[in-house]
């Protein structure tokens, strides 16, 4: 395991709707550092350990996991966790790209996901 990390920030939408997306991503880059669990929390956030070369799940969308709310997704890590959470995301939900920013070794994307 890579000491290269992915790191998830969640705003909008339920505790519900940010589990589901972080059980979106664990095909990729496996557990994450914690479930979110703060039910009052308005921001939530998600930390992988990335694979050296993270690919993105093609699995099918999990039925009975719709987004209650729009959500937005910002995943910031190294350009190819940040690509493979992108496409992962992008395939599992509706999403829209909001922008993003690179770095020397770093990437930022955000996304609006759609229920």
């Amino acid at each position: 395991m890579s000491d290269t990390q992915l790191t998830v920030t969640l705003s909008g939408g339920g505790i519900d709707d940010a589990r589901a997306i972080v059980r979106a991503l664990e095909g990729v880059f496996g557990a994450p550092d914690g479930l979110p669990a703060d039910e009052q929390a308005t921001v939530r956030t998600a930390t992988f350990d990335s694979p050296a070369t993270p690919e993105a799940s093609s699995a099918p969308r999990e039925a009975g996991a719709p987004l209650s709310a729009p959500v937005t997704v910002t995943v910031q890590g190294t350009p190819q966790a940040v690509e493979a959470a992108s496409a992962t995301l992008s395939h599992a939900f509706s999403t829209r790209n909001e922008g993003a920013a690179s770095g020397d070794q770093e990437r930022e994307r955000q996304l609006l996901l759609v229920p």
